[in-house]
């Protein structure tokens, strides 16, 4: 009796159900997670093996047999995991492997190749001997000496197959990893520093429970600022010490650099890094690597809850409050519950982080509390400014406050939970607004691309010059956001020496990253964001945060609205007072909210 393959095929459509039998042929080497490509309904169409057994209630000689076995497939744990994600999230099992599988797969993708250039022996000889050359190949050969082997194009391929028609290199093709584009921010230590005793406690249980090798989930609640990511670290450590890999979930991709750079910092090239931001090829590359065990450590937003590792034995979670960790398309999975679940089924410790955690986090999860500040550093004061009676969007505090700042030569964080230039356009005519045709909410004015867009659906518009429906040229605009807060700002305070920096996600993540080490690098400047700049950043000489507009989030149809509104005041309040002294402005029209 032939091996049977039960197959998941790869399509979209939610009428499909179950598995389909095909017959493998001795030539087909499949397992469970094997990606291959099979005849279906005609056509020919990816799938997934589930399963391989003997038995099959149709006679294999009418089961139709795979047409081939692509390349590296999937773990036969993540195939479990997507067919437990398809019966949580009311989805297909397809749709939920589809998330997993590394992009390209199935239409040739794959490493990319590059010639390598290496001098043999007679080259090195030729050196010595002072045989004839030109110049130019002599330059060749001596930085191919000096340096060992290199891509050809670098010393110039045609110079090279002359050297090498005369035996005095050697060319062939070799598989040349595409790395992500990632720039370093923030304080980096390679060695680990000497843990309070809050830490120690913390890690004595996270440790215990990694020698069990059983499932264990700990919530790891501390004030901003009391060494969570140092935690994080040591655990990290001690899981790869066993011999077991791990994941680390952030909550948006603008903080993976900085978490990025202080893993890379401590372990080195075994640290991967996936996100839907870095290029195809990049994105391939780094899951080979974990596919292969050549990397151990993945770190990223939420979809690196997926990632392919071998012997997953801690997951950690980092900012577990944060609402990014829910997933907008099909299936609508949250990372949260998702790693909960694969920690379960791993045997792996789930280790959940916070200062703000969600209430069900605190009433489900065993708490490790980190309650003081490194260094004993004190929280920086909150002062509360009532905005109603101002029209301007700076409190006269606020401006007094950040007048201060650029004297001091410091910097500080401005948080406006709202994106774009102007809330709406509105005729004055007619009072036309300007209104998505998908979603029927309003349109967002982005001045600086010249476009107003739905922040739901994605859909744009050229900015408007006149009313369509009076034919008015009078329009307004209502609200400010970060865009404009940037502008105005760059207007009162900006400088050479007093840079203004934007932060949200208008900006790509390229830019996010260069804005953030720009920030960084300054000797004094504001950084301006949505709740973005509240999350994970670690600026020592930040010492004053301000939120602006901030019972927006209370007038939210969100039965969290008041925990969210809660979080991110924390979290902005974290960010000030690192280094030293800090202050903390809050606007709100609610003060007694």
């Amino acid at each position: 009796m032939p091996a049977i393959a039960r197959v998941i095929p790869l399509t979209t459509t939610r009428a499909l159900r179950g598995l389909f039998d095909y017959r493998l042929g001795p030539e087909l080497d499949a397992e469970v997670g094997s990606l291959l490509r099979v005849p279906f309904a005609g056509r020919s169409v990816l799938g997934v093996v589930a399963e391989i057994t003997s038995a099959t209630e149709i006679p294999p000689e009418r089961l139709a047999a795979p047409h081939d076995v692509l390349g590296a497939g999937l773990p036969a744990d993540l195939v479990q995991l997507a067919q437990w994600m398809a019966a949580e999230y009311c989805s297909t099992t397809a749709r939920a492997l589809g998330l997993m599988l590394p992009p390209g797969a199935g239409d040739g993708a794959g490493a990319r190749e590059v010639l390598v250039a290496e001098i043999t022996d007679d080259g090195a000889l030729a050196l010595r001997a002072g045989v004839r050359l030109t110049e130019g190949q002599r330059g060749a050969l001596g930085r191919l000496a000096q340096n060992g082997p290199g891509p050809a194009a670098d010393l110039g391929t045609p110079l090279l197959r002359r050297l090498e028609r005369r035996g005095l290199v050697r060319l062939s093709r070799q598989a040349s990893r595409r790395r992500p584009a990632t720039v370093s921010v923030g304080t980096v230590s390679p060695s680990a520093p000497v843990l309070t005793r809050e830490q120690e406690v913390a890690l004595a249980a996270i440790h215990a429970a990694l020698n069990r090798r059983s499932a264990a989930s700990f919530l790891l609640q501390g004030v901003t600022g009391s060494g969570k990511t140092e935690v994080y670290l040591q655990a990290v450590q001690a899981t790869l010490a066993q011999g077991r890999d791990a994941i680390v979930l952030v909550p948006e991709i603008a903080l993976t650099p900085l978490v990025l750079g202080r893993f890379q910092a401590r372990f080195g090239d075994i640290v991967a890094i996936l996100h839907s931001g870095l290029s195809r090829g990049a994105r391939h590359d780094e899951w080979a690597r974990l596919r292969a065990g050549e990397a151990r450590v993945c770190v990223g937003p939420r979809s690196a809850a997926l990632a392919p590792v071998r012997d997953l034995g801690l997951i950690v979670v980092d900012e577990e409050h944060d609402g990014s960790y829910k997933h907008e398309g099909d299936p609508r999975y949250d990372a949260r519950t998702v790693a909960a679940r694969r920690a379960e089924q791993m045997g792996a410790v789930l280790l959940c982080g916070s200062a703000t955690p969600r209430p069900e986090s605190v009433h489900r999860l065993p708490r490790l509390r980190l309650e003081h500040r490194i260094d004993a550093r004190p929280l920086p004061p909150v002062e509360v400014l009532d905005m109603r009676g101002h029209h301007h969007p700076l409190h006269p505090v606020t401006r007094m406050a950040l007048g201060d700042v650029r004297r001091g030569g410091a910097k500080a964080i401005v948080m406006l939970n709202r994106r774009g230039w102007s809330n709406f356009l509105s005729c004055r005519a007619c009072g036309k607004v300007w209104s998505c045709p998908n979603c029927d909410v309003a349109l967002v004015l982005h001045r600086q691309e010249s476009f107003v867009a739905c922040h739901h659906c994605g859909h744009r518009e050229a900015v408007p010059t006149r009313c369509g429906q009076c034919g008015s040229p009078a329009l307004a605009r209502h609200g400010a956001g970060t865009e404009r807060l940037e502008h105005e700002l760059d207007e009162v305070l900006g400088a050479s020496t007093f840079p203004i920096f934007r932060l949200d996600a208008d900006v790509t993540p390229r830019r996010s990253e260069e804005a953030l080490a720009a920030f960084e690098a300054a000797r004094s400047g504001v950084l301006v964001g949505t709740q973005m700049v509240a999350k994970g950043h670690d600026f020592p000489d930040v010492s004053l945060g301000i939120v602006l507009d901030a019972d927006q989030t209370l007038r939210f149809p969100d039965f969290r609205a008041e925990e969210r509104t809660f979080a991110l005041v924390t979290q902005l309040a974290g960010r000030a007072g690192r280094g030293g002294c800090g202050r903390v402005l809050v606007q709100t029209l609610a003060p007694e909210a």
